[in-house]
């Protein structure tokens, strides 16, 4: 596998931000499937490759990994910022296609992430789902909601002031919209310890009430590496298959 940390310039962004890629060294690169792996809150684009074994789990497959910087900016078009959704869900395949010849068809794209990229990749999925045939979510944030109400600058500078999530912003508002056919394959995972256990479990349901294929795996755990590490292997077992 080839292992780049890169320095691009976004047009959405209007400014120099940085990815990892783990990319297949055999083979061609538009044949790849391709994952869009997600950070955290207090992450950045090197965490996933820090913490966890993803390289060697991408070997097995052969895929492509693309590992974006956002900040803490809960993968939002920020009010009193830039534009870190539409850097990730619409520029960002147009730059991995242009640099690496990945290609953007449904059925090699995958959207993943945990706690903040997690609430990342939902919103992905659930705002474009004919763009991914598959999306993993570990600890997720699924209620934006909670986190707003604590009137936080972050927050503020997030959505604006009140800091009221638009309904563009909320899973469960973007659910609602969609049909279950165009929706991708979904994998969660969250620890039984964590503190966001009841809300995955909360939208796990709305997920399968809606009809999404969902698969959703709990066990003993906290809000940890080790509880992702396992997580994406599972992800990559599962939706690369």
């Amino acid at each position: 596998m080839a292992y780049l940390r890169c320095d691009i310039w976004s047009d959405s962004l209007q400014m120099t931000t940085s990815i990892t890629a783990i990319l297949p060294d055999v083979g061609e690169l538009k044949a790849a499937k391709v994952v869009y792996l997600l950070h955290g809150l207090s992450d950045n684009c090197s965490c996933w490759s820090r913490f966890t074994a993803v390289e060697r789990y991408a070997n097995e497959y052969g895929a492509a990994v693309i590992m974006p910087e956002v900040q803490r900016s809960f993968y939002t078009d920020m009010a009193l910022g830039v534009g870190y959704f539409t850097y990730v869900q619409k520029e960002l395949p147009q730059i991995c296609a242009r640099l690496f010849g990945l290609s953007q068809k449904r059925e090699q794209n995958f959207v993943m992430g945990l706690s903040m990229g997690g609430y990342g990749a939902l919103k992905c999925a659930l705002t474009a789902p004919r763009q991914y045939v598959g999306c993993a979510a570990f600890s997720a944030v699924t209620e934006i909601e909670k986190r707003a109400a604590s009137k936080s600058p972050e927050f503020q500078a997030i959505f604006g002031f009140p800091a009221v999530p638009p309904e563009s912003a909320r899973l469960m508002k973007l659910l609602e919209k969609q049909k279950a056919a165009d929706l991708p394959r979904f994998f969660m995972t969250c620890g039984e310890q964590d503190r966001l256990y009841e809300e995955n479990c909360n939208f796990a349901k709305a997920l399968e009430e809606k009809g999404a294929a969902l698969e959703f795996l709990h066990w003993p755990g906290n809000h940890t590496w080790d509880f992702w590490d396992a997580s994406v292997k599972m992800a990559l077992d599962k939706l690369l298959i």
